[in-house]
């Protein structure tokens, strides 16, 4: 056996393992949280978000999630930043991907005190591979597959589907949450025009 395919081999079998570990956590995670009905689509039927919702003017709770090499991000490192976040599904998906890119089109345009984010439930090991491929580097994508801190923190984890409504949020300099779009149907991208004009008003006024 070549020492490529031994790595490649090791790298697969952690991959799996992580994949088994965040499935059994995200399962016993489940069956412990508030849940509501929501007005949020998946087709033509309303899908269940797990956790508790945050109120926009309310702080924003601050919550653990991971890069590409598995290093702990949270919202506390941005303390002073006005950050928006971009939630997604499944960043291999069209529409997500489409988010995704368009948000990071956007960076290059933003003053330097904003910090754009997208936050997904796909591996780490997912998240890189697509950043690689689609050229997405302006922008930090992050993982909420570990611990689903992100996701049952705001309310926007899908009951029985272990992926993330798709949301756009804004959270200013003062660490209040300011902006919250939740998209009305998964199938549908957000109003990038809403939300960037939201955007930088929250950061003239600050």
């Amino acid at each position: 056996m070549t020492a490529l395919s031994y790595s490649s081999l090791k790298l697969l079998t952690l991959f799996l393992l992580f994949s088994f570990s965040c499935n059994i956590a995200a399962v016993d995670l489940q069956a412990k949280l508030p849940e509501r009905l929501s007005s949020i689509k998946a087709g033509n039927k309303n899908i269940v978000l797990l956790g508790n919702p945050i109120q926009v003017n309310s702080k924003a709770i601050n919550f653990k999630v991971v890069d590409n090499n598995f290093k702990t991000v949270q919202l506390s490192d941005y303390i002073g930043k006005t950050v928006l976040i971009s939630v997604v599904p499944s960043i291999d998906t069209g529409i997500c991907s489409l988010q995704t890119k368009r948000f990071n089109s956007e960076v290059t345009d933003l003053p330097q005190q904003v910090v754009l984010l997208t936050i997904s439930t796909d591996l780490p090991f997912a998240q890189k591979r697509f950043c690689q491929q689609e050229q997405v580097a302006d922008m930090a994508v992050l993982s909420d597959a570990v611990w689903r801190d992100f996701g049952t923190n705001y309310g926007l984890l899908i009951k029985d589907m272990g992926i993330l409504a798709r949301a756009v949020l804004i959270i200013d300099s003062k660490g209040q949450l300011v902006y919250q779009q939740l998209v009305p149907n998964l199938a549908s991208e957000p109003d990038y025009s809403d939300a960037i004009n939201a955007l930088n008003r929250i950061v003239t006024k600050n």
